[in-house]
């Protein structure tokens, strides 16, 4: 047994929202209260310890993480700077550290934050600006929203990509006027570079994915939310067969795997809490710096251009009625207003289905939830549908969404109307698109600024902001919710797992910007402590 003592304990049990001792045994919490109620429940042999008055919290959860691209990405040239000549600087750097032939990988970058982006179409970069670099290694580098590629020539000729090749129905090549590719790969094209890339074996990414793990621990964070494919799966059963995966991860599985899915009997919830099914992830559009999120009315800045809407409203109702009957909840991603328009669209025929063939209302969820036209602000509560949003996401699009949304924005990012209409919020990252410091976003949620005040101290659209109980809400409870977990995670309650982190500062009482700041001196998962600084 383990006495947790001597610690402002912040529980997030309505019941009992604070205690000063928790009384742990076998991964669970026996006790919570004042020192003397929990001491009364011990017995002999028990570890004490005393933390001197610092402050626990239930461990985070990353609702929205990329876990596979997460890992490898520490290992990857970091494109997210604020010119596009230190990123450039950043690649040649790497290109001669790295044997002649052989892949240059990169994450991060972002045209928008580019003032010295010239010379390519619509403002982002060109292959020509790599080929510059090296002809003699094939580079390619993902966008900070992993919706857009930036190739160089030669690995445009690795994957046969050239002025004859065809634009995959989910994505387009960049051409430039006569037709030549620029090196730009958006949305499903992305796919004909990033297949030809040689791939880790299985246990390679299991070994990153659990050197991964350590940094998420280290962050606060005790389990994760995940959206990646089948490598990452295997990678993850290899890790909890051997005893290595200590991080819980919900598992979600594409939706072109549905079918497979299916039919070996597979549904959510399956599993146990550490490794265990979640719903089926289907795209409805892309993201707002490529401007490929869906729009009702065109981008402000491009009057041509209404994104892409990759699955309508028929479509994914179709896909959820195989999902339901199968035993599965959706996730659907969705930026732009119109996606999210024709997703609330399916959810709401979804419903319908359910109850008339008497199935469970399951816990479908929308991610990202970044544009809402004005009268589907209060759908997601009225059709029990969870939003699962990314705060960080809005101190760092908000000039950009400023500029290609225009007075739209009013409606971007809006915790505070879809929690006061009753919506469930979980909270992430979308790692690596940001850091999955939980910190970070739990900043971003109390002051919606970046560091410094920015763009005022106020905020960016301040009636939005979340108290700071809210925000932690979206990184516990709503993310043990919409997981189904919520009688076992995010509050630290008797009969519930011992996951939780110990900090030095109290997020509740601490000025704003010293939350943005915070890291744990100690995390622990089902008792155990996996992290101590």
């Amino acid at each position: 047994m383990q006495l947790i003592t001597n610690a402002r304990i912040y529980t997030l049990d309505k019941e009992q929202p604070q205690a000063e001792a928790l009384l742990i045994d076998q991964g669970t919490i026996l006790a919570a209260g004042s020192k003397e109620e929990v001491k009364t429940a011990t017995q002999n042999r028990t570890k004490l310890i005393d933390l001197g008055g610092r402050t626990v919290l239930p461990g985070l959860t990353d609702a929205h993480v990329h876990l596979h691209h997460y890992a490898l990405s520490l290992k990857k040239i970091d494109c997210e700077t604020k010119t596009l000549t230190e990123c450039l600087q950043r690649i040649a750097m790497r290109v001669q550290e790295t044997v002649a032939g052989s892949w240059v990988l990169g994450h991060g970058w972002q045209q928008n934050d580019w003032a010295d982006c010239i010379g390519g179409r619509d403002g982002f970069p060109t292959a020509a600006m790599l080929d510059a670099i090296t002809t003699e290694h094939p580079i390619y580098l993902t966008a900070k929203s992993l919706h857009a590629g930036w190739a160089n020539s030669a690995a445009l000729r690795a994957a046969n990509v050239n002025t004859n090749t065809a634009d995959p129905p989910d994505g387009a090549i960049q051409r430039d006027p006569v037709g030549n590719p620029t090196g730009i790969l958006l949305e499903g094209a992305m796919s004909l570079v990033g297949d030809v890339i040689p791939k880790p074996t299985d246990a390679q990414l299991a070994d990153a994915i659990a050197a991964a793990q350590a940094t998420l621990w280290a962050l606060g964070l005790t389990g994760v939310h995940d959206f990646d494919r089948r490598a990452c799966f295997v990678a993850l059963q290899q890790l909890r067969a051997a005893g290595r995966l200590k991080l819980r991860v919900i598992k979600n599985i594409p939706v072109e795997d549905l079918e497979y899915a299916a039919g070996v009997g597979l549904r959510t919830g399956f599993g146990d809490d550490v490794l265990r099914i979640g719903n089926i992830k289907a795209f409805a559009d892309g993201a707002l710096g490529p401007h490929t999120a869906a729009m009702i009315q065109p981008y402000a800045d491009d009057p041509e251009n209404l994104g892409m809407l990759l699955l309508d409203g028929e479509e994914i109702f179709e896909y959820g009625r195989t999902a339901a009957l199968n035993g599965f909840g959706m996730t659907v991603h969705a930026i732009g207003d119109r996606a999210n328009h024709e997703v609330l669209k399916a959810y709401a025929n979804l419903r319908k289905f359910e109850n008339e063939n008497g199935l469970q209302p399951y816990r479908h969820r929308i991610e990202h939830v970044q544009l809402l036209h004005p009268d589907d602000l209060t759908r997601l509560a009225d059709l029990d549908v969870i939003a699962s949003m990314q705060p960080i996401h809005a101190t760092s699009d908000m000039f950009a969404a400023d500029q290609y949304w225009g007075d739209r924005a009013q409606y971007a990012y809006a915790w505070r109307t879809l929690l006061n209409a009753g919506t469930r919020l979980a909270f992430g990252s979308d790692a690596p698109v940001e850091s999955p410091n939980p910190f970070w976003g739990l900043h971003a949620a109390v002051t919606r600024t970046r560091p410094g005040n920015v763009p005022s101290p106020e905020g960016w659209y301040p009636g939005q902001k979340l108290t700071r109980l809210e925000a932690v809400e979206g990184f516990t409870r709503g993310a043990a919710y919409t997981a189904g977990q919520e009688n076992r995670l995010g509050q630290l309650s008797p009969g519930y797992f011992a996951d939780l982190i110990v900090l030095e500062d109290d997020p509740f009482t601490s000025e704003p910007d010293r939350i943005r700041t915070m890291l744990p001196e100690r995390t622990m998962v089902g008792g155990e402590w996996v992290f101590e600084k």
